[in-house]
């Protein structure tokens, strides 16, 4: 699919730090210098988000094979809500259920059982080798009309270790590309008008 099949008609207004637009859509990513698809089916109203998407990776020096499986939903500010992944790895298969409640705190389910954690201060989930989840923070601080540069506080799903842990995410807007550094790469990402990354450089490119 080409970044003009996958572009909305509809845009947000200069200015404004969330989307207008109510579209649905599909986006695939594939992996740079590695066996790696994501495809993700989008739903957008506003700034809310429901995405239901899969990464499907093979055997690298740093990572075994596996799949995973998401379903993400923000609330109408474009904050997570919760988060459903079932990963899959040779050992076996793992359910997992990150969500925040009420009173900002995190619930993070696993087969191990159920961990409470603010993430200091995190409204975004982060989901490692995936460029959707870069279009949480961008989109609602709407880097991609530029801005300052911002440190995004994340509860970060590692892959394909399915922890969770704290991490901070660094953007740096520019004329062109948005700088970004995680918990596994320094790179710098192009986006479309509507926040959704087109090109993350060693990483994954829309196709």
């Amino acid at each position: 699919m080409s970044s003009s099949q996958t572009a909305p008609e509809n845009t947000a207004p200069q200015g404004d730090a969330s989307s207008s637009a109510d579209f649905k859509t599909m986006i695939t990513w594939r992996g740079e210098g590695a066996d790696r698809l994501e495809q993700v089916r989008l739903h957008v109203t506003g700034s809310r988000i429901k995405a239901y998407g899969r990464i499907i990776a093979a055997a690298t020096n740093e990572h075994e094979a596996f799949s995973a499986s998401y379903e993400l939903v923000t609330n109408d500010s474009g904050v997570t809500k919760r988060l459903s992944v079932h990963l899959v790895r040779a050992s076996g298969e793992t359910q997992l259920g990150i969500t925040r409640d009420g009173e900002n705190n995190w619930l993070v389910q696993t087969s191990e059982g159920t961990n409470r954690s603010d993430f200091n201060g995190a409204e975004d989930v982060d989901l490692a080798l995936s460029p959707m989840f870069n279009a949480l923070p961008i989109r609602r601080h709407g880097l991609q009309r530029g801005g300052d540069e911002i440190d995004v506080p994340v509860a970060y799903l590692y892959l394909p270790a399915g922890t969770v842990e704290p991490a901070t995410l660094h953007y740096t807007p520019g004329p062109d590309s948005i700088g970004v550094i995680s918990p596994i790469v320094t790179s710098t990402l192009t986006v479309d008008d509507e926040g959704f990354v087109v090109d993350y450089a060693g990483l994954a490119t829309r196709v």
